[in-house]
């Protein structure tokens, strides 16, 4: 008797008991997967939409700073309202002029096409550089000639000149040489009232494109030859770089060409980007006053 008791006493499961058992467990994998699905899947999701707000706002923020050193009255904006472009200001400054009755100083001539150098007032935030170019009193708009996008190499009837060099660019009073005196070349001659010059490095272009993917991205041109007419990618190989991906649509990202936002020197950028999980889409709208005071 005891024998028989000890052999049932160390008997296994047996195979309708491990059935069950397997079949309890995956009752109650299944009910917690479905109780656990739905928080993993708002916290990836909420993840996602975090970084792709991060990434549109990052964008909008470089846009932004660079308009506000945007040449005054040299924002605009493409007929499809898909990318804008506006010529980038490094610094500006004062410059000598006629009236200020300096002697031994060179002043900003406006009459005399040989004179090519001029004197800088008080210095300048940054310095001057060689390839720069200075610009007086820019009205835009193809305004003859007050529009610095007419900028062509010894060309007149325009308010632009190159650096050719600069004496003393650090120092309180820079000389500034062009490689041609634009300003003595005008038709009608318009100097700045204030005495005032912005120097201009580059055009600078943002524009939403396709990608080689097939998806639409925000990309950054820079480093191109100054056009009257703006195109839809800009010539002369310029350099580039994307700083926003996974863009939804191109569909009024950029808005300047309304008489109200003209008025107010208001530019609108609407922005919306995919997060990466494909679901949704994130979209901030940014407002950017610039200053279009010649």
């Amino acid at each position: 008797m005891n024998a028989l008791l000890r052999h049932r006493a160390s008997r296994g499961f047996t195979l309708v008991e491990a059935i069950l058992v397997i079949v309890i467990i995956g009752v109650i994998a299944g009910i917690v997967a479905v109780f656990i699905r739905a928080p993993v899947i708002g916290y990836t999701e909420s993840v996602d939409r975090a970084a792709a707000t991060d990434e549109a706002d990052l964008a909008l923020r470089r846009i932004a700073r660079d308009l506000r050193l945007a040449l005054p009255n040299s924002v605009r904006v493409s007929p499809a309202n898909d990318a804008i472009e506006f010529l980038l200001t490094s610094t500006g400054g004062r410059y000598l002029s006629v009236d200020d009755d300096v002697p031994g100083l060179p002043f900003l001539d406006f009459d005399d096409q040989n004179q090519r150098d001029f004197a800088v007032i008080g210095g300048t935030m940054r310095p001057i550089e060689r390839g720069n170019f200075i610009v007086v009193y820019n009205l835009g708009d193809g305004i003859v000639p007050s529009d610095a996008y007419g900028f062509r190499a010894g060309a007149a009837d325009t308010n632009i000149a190159r650096v050719e060099s600069v004496a003393n660019p650090t120092g309180p009073t820079p000389i500034v040489t062009m490689e041609s005196n634009a300003f003595a070349m005008q038709s009608v001659t318009m100097v700045s009232p204030n005495r005032r010059f912005q120097v201009v490095t580059t055009p600078v272009t943002y524009r939403c494109a396709q990608m080689r993917d097939g998806s639409f991205g925000l990309v950054r041109y820079w480093d191109y030859p100054i056009s009257a007419q703006q195109n839809d990618t800009p010539q002369g190989n310029p350099r580039q770089a994307v700083i926003a991906s996974r863009v939804a649509n191109c569909n009024n990202v950029f808005q300047y060409g309304t008489a109200a936002t003209r008025a107010s020197a208001l530019v609108i950028l609407n922005l919306s980007l995919r997060p990466r999980g494909g679901q949704g889409v994130v979209s901030l709208v940014h407002q950017v006053h610039v200053d279009n005071t010649p």
